[in-house]
């Protein structure tokens, strides 16, 4: 009859030092261990990789050994699956350390069933109370205005600024050394911004293009500012609402509203500079989360298709 180790750890940043304190007279007997790393408990037992080598090594009579229940269970569905397959096998479970560690928790007896169904109700309980409230702190660390995960590269003015200066021509592994980003980072605020298929001749709303030296025209055609009717998602006009832009604000309130099934779109018939100018002008605050990123792909997208280059 064989002790089996067992240690699992819920994340990459956790490690199982406590259990292999727990379980350090077994490890210096040369107790054979069986790990799964980085595994949730939500992964029921008999799923998880480390456990099912437990299972096809082990042998009748043998005793599976681990520091708390919870490295094993924690919830009701896992041990009412769990329990019937050590019983089938002849297994023993035991934890190391604490009130359960005279109980063979894989007896088959009424009130070893019961006990362990209590137990595993209580360690669910815990799991859900631990989910929820990480959950209301990263609600409550939101509404409080706190940027959740990575902040970002540039602020909403450095960004301005190097869209200018790319603008100007700056070329983007000058840029990236100048803000200390990569030049894949310099790539995508610009994509973000449209900025780097946008024609230079393109005015921005309120002001008229700049004639070139030599008359009135410079010589040339004015630019082309063809009208031109887009659907700008949702996210990205709740973003536009307090744009600082007159023509974007008029360009957004002439919208029609398209609903499509839960979400929506504002079709927007404007000129094309303005439809450049809301690219740029959500470009920073839209990078903040997976959705703002996906929405205004979308709009560049969409306003990139329309756009007629002189």
């Amino acid at each position: 009859m064989t002790d089996r180790l067992y240690l699992r750890h819920s994340t990459d940043k956790q490690t199982d030092a406590r259990q292999r304190h727990a379980l350090a007279a077994l490890l210096a007997a040369g107790a054979p261990s069986y790990e799964d790393p980085a595994t949730s408990s939500r992964v029921l037992s008999l799923y998880r990789d480390g456990f099912k080598r437990l299972l096809d090594e082990a042998a009748v009579g043998d005793t599976i050994r681990i520091a708390d229940a919870a490295r094993l269970f924690r919830s009701v569905a896992d041990i009412i699956a769990l329990r019937p397959v050590l019983i089938r096998r002849g297994l023993h479970l035991r934890v190391e350390s604490g009130l359960l560690s005279g109980i063979d928790l894989a007896s088959d007896d009424p009130g070893t069933k019961m006990m362990v169904s209590v137990l595993a109700a209580v360690l669910e309980f815990q799991r859900d109370m631990i989910s929820e409230n990480t959950k209301e702190g990263v609600a409550a660390a939101a509404a409080s205005g706190k940027t959740l995960g990575r902040p970002p590269a540039l602020d909403e003015g450095e960004v301005v600024e190097l869209v200018e200066a790319y603008r100007e021509g700056a070329a983007v592994k000058a840029l990236a050394r100048q803000y200390g980003i990569a030049p894949r980072t310099v790539r995508r605020v610009l994509d973000y911004a449209g900025a780097r298929d946008v024609p230079d001749d393109l005015a921005l709303p309120g002001e008229e293009a700049t004639a070139a030296d030599g008359g009135p025209d410079g010589g040339r055609e004015k630019a082309a500012d063809p009208v031109v009717a887009v659907d700008v998602p949702g996210l990205v006009a709740e973003h536009l609402v307090d744009v600082a832009a007159e023509p974007v604000r008029q360009a957004l309130a002439a919208g029609q509203t398209i609903r499509r099934g839960q979400g929506y779109s504002v079709r927007v018939t404007a000129p094309v500079s303005v439809h450049t100018a809301m690219i740029e002008h959500t470009a920073t605050g839209l990078m903040q989360s997976p959705a703002g990123r996906k929405a205004h792909r979308i709009h560049s997208d969409r306003v990139a298709s329309v756009r007629i280059t002189p």
